[in-house]
């Protein structure tokens, strides 16, 4: 079931552009809100927020329940981590800090299976239906898991056409507050030098077919970067969209 859904997805992202969200909750209820609320995906946060792989297992639930894909950004890339959240039933992970090649053919191969990567086995997880699922189709299934990396420093732009090279990477991810401190002008996402580094990378990964996803907390920079040519868009945070919602409500209230 996964399997089909993880195509559905790369379809979609191949023909437009997929909006999702991050998470920072531990409630399966806002993930569900999320999925009906027609989001494509949610990116569920091991980096930033207070959550355990075992937390995760329930809005990975939560997420397949509302029909939102389930992607875990993970703190750093290693094979424990990894490995943990793919057992749980991630659709895919999401990889913060990567500025070089090797970097990113390592992630890939902590992603995969034999003959793709090095991938811990076991089969008696969650995504493999607890070993109810015939192991052969499980490690072909697991295999289409999504890689999704983060280029968030200037090492990373010097670091690109490397990087572009590494198969098995699905989605280039641009961090811009980051990206934004690394180029000496933190937290100005909208500086010039941060718009033309990544417009830099956005036209690189355009002209090699891969592609290009951001983070945006307005709907003005979500619309400048899906037009142009920013295909995996996460808009904001849902603690920061309850934040905005209910800051409104108290300010027409009262």
């Amino acid at each position: 079931m996964m399997k089909t859904e993880i195509e559905i997805f790369r379809q979609k992202l191949k023909n437009g552009t997929v909006l999702g969200l991050f998470a920072k909750t531990s409630d399966p209820g806002f993930i569900e809100t999320a999925g009906y609320a027609g989001f494509d995906y949610v990116i569920l946060d091991l980096e930033h927020a207070p959550n355990s792989v075992e937390s995760t297992q329930n809005l990975i639930r939560a997420a397949q329940i509302s029909g939102i894909l389930p992607i875990v950004r993970v703190k750093e890339g290693n094979l424990s981590i990894i490995g943990e959240v793919l057992d749980i039933g991630a659709a895919g992970i999401q990889v913060p800090q990567i500025s070089s090649k090797e970097q990113a053919e390592n992630i890939v191969r902590l992603a995969k299976f034999a003959p793709l990567g090095e991938r811990g086995v076991c089969r008696f997880v969650r995504a493999a239906l607890y070993s109810s699922m015939d192991r052969f189709e499980y490690f072909e299934d697991a295999n289409k898991s999504l890689v999704i990396l983060q280029l968030e420093g200037k090492e990373a732009v010097v670091n690109l056409d490397k990087i572009i090279e590494v198969e098995g990477i699905d989605v280039l991810f641009i961090g811009p507050y980051d990206l934004s401190q690394s180029l000496g002008v933190p937290g100005q996402i909208n500086h010039p030098i941060v718009e033309e580094k990544m417009n830099e990378i956005i036209i690189k990964c355009k002209e090699r077919g891969k592609s290009v996803g951001t983070f945006a907390d307005t709907i003005e920079n979500a619309l400048k970067w899906k037009n142009s040519g920013i295909k995996y868009i996460a808009y904001s945070v849902d603690v920061g969209l309850f934040y905005e919602k209910c800051k409104s409500v108290v300010y027409s209230l009262k």
